[in-house]
């Protein structure tokens, strides 16, 4: 095994040990978010609809300025904006939670390809199996 290294213990002269150089492999990583998603209950990790994806927004609109554009169709629960964390400038997409669903599907019907900030942005509902999708 190439990433092992040989390491001094007490217990023996040398021992096999990983390095510490070296990050987790991927496949290391799915297999146990995978393993953690499957023990909850199913109905946790239902989402009911009212979670939206945003994307084509620009760097420079706030998370103030997405509550107050969503408010127009209802009542807004959340916002995520993502953010790159070197920059701190947003990555252009987030998510908008509404507080049921037939606000989020007007949200859709009347604010999708609208203009914020100059841009046109997308929305979908965001629909995911697991509860830390986001």
């Amino acid at each position: 095994m190439p990433w092992l290294m040989m390491s001094y213990s007490r217990r023996s002269r040398y021992s096999l040990s990983p390095s510490p150089y070296r990050r987790y492999d991927r496949s290391v990583s799915r297999s146990l978010s995978r393993s953690r998603s499957r023990s909850r209950d199913s109905s946790d990790a239902e989402n009911p609809g009212n979670n939206l994806y945003v994307t084509g927004l620009s760097t420079r609109v706030t998370k103030r300025e997405l509550e107050k554009h969503f408010s127009t169709e209802g009542t807004v629960e959340d916002v995520h904006l993502v953010i790159d964390p070197w920059s701190r400038e947003s990555r252009g997409f987030g998510f908008v939670t509404m507080a049921s669903v037939k606000e989020a599907d007007r949200c859709i019907k009347y604010l999708n390809h609208s203009v914020l900030e100059g841009r046109v942005i997308t929305i979908e509902k965001f629909l995911c199996k697991q509860v830390s999708c986001v």
